[in-house]
């Protein structure tokens, strides 16, 4: 019976269904609905196979509960099918690495190693601007809440120099006997037009998050309204994945992966770096 209804849920991918509705000029087709990923929390459900094409879910002792079939069914319709950002050999790739019957991948909500990227308009200073914020899930003794972990900020960007141009720069020090004059040297970083980076701890990066909360708190940021949310996974070992919300009247729309990627541990620094504009 399970396998019946497997052979059933293949045919949402095509437009035709005795459920369709007529209002005015516009003409609703129910079984879209149900082919979207309206949620997040469903695609991390369908991305398991741990419920129908129907939204209804699976107990763990249904046959099709994590099944390597239905799996496949499912994450092949879980990707933007108007992507340029991946190739599509990575498609099939990763989907027959993440169902491999001997050792399967899975999506885990408060498992980690995936965030949400949320650009936002401000006001600041009168003017308004993007920002982006950067937010986690953080476990709580009961439940859990997102946090925000990072900011990128034009604005802030502009001020700091970023460690690789300090690398290549004609650094300025202050020289190591600076403490026999009792540092009164230093007055020639302040009353110069110094990059004052320069002078600080190689250690040191500059923490745009206080540099946000410092200025939301000073009444110079103003909150406006949230533009667009996407979601980065590094859940799945060896591969990056984006996951971006398609609002479009079409089967292949809600929240699908926009971006695939292959990649080492080293290359995955390499990204996170990018993704925060660092």
């Amino acid at each position: 019976m399970r396998y019946f209804l497997i052979l059933l849920f293949s045919l949402i991918l095509y437009p035709f269904n005795s459920n369709s509705q007529v209002i005015g000029n516009y003409i609703g087709d129910e079984s879209i609905l149900y082919a979207q990923t309206k949620q997040v929390g469903q695609f991390f459900r369908r991305f398991n196979a741990e419920e129908d094409q129907y939204g209804e879910r699976f107990s763990i002792n249904d046959s099709l509960f994590h099944n390597p079939y239905f799996r496949k069914k499912f994450l092949n319709m879980l990707f933007d099918e108007k992507s340029i950002n991946f190739k599509k050999e990575f498609k099939k790739e990763f989907i027959d690495e993440v169902v491999n019957k001997k050792n399967p991948s899975f999506l885990n909500f408060h498992g980690g190693n995936w965030f949400a990227e949320v650009k936002t308009k401000f006001i600041y200073y009168d003017k308004e601007e993007t920002l982006t914020l950067f937010l986690k899930l953080e476990e709580e003794k009961i439940g859990s809440k997102w946090v925000i972990t990072n900011v990128y900020f034009q604005p802030f960007h502009q001020l700091f120099l970023n460690h690789d141009t300090i690398a290549q720069s004609d650094k300025k020090f202050l020289h190591p006997l600076s403490h026999e004059l009792d540092f009164m040297n230093l007055i020639k970083i302040f009353n110069k037009n110094e990059i004052i980076e320069q002078y600080a701890a190689k250690e040191y990066y500059p923490d745009y998050l206080t540099l946000f909360i410092y200025e939301f708190k000073k009444s110079n940021l103003k909150f406006e309204t949230v533009i667009n949310v996407k979601f980065h996974f590094f859940q799945i070992n060896g591969w990056y994945f984006e996951l971006s919300d398609f609002n479009r009247r079409s089967y292949n729309s809600g929240w699908l992966i926009s971006n695939l990627l292959k990649i080492s541990e080293d290359e995955r620094s390499i990204l996170m770096r990018y993704i925060y504009h660092e």
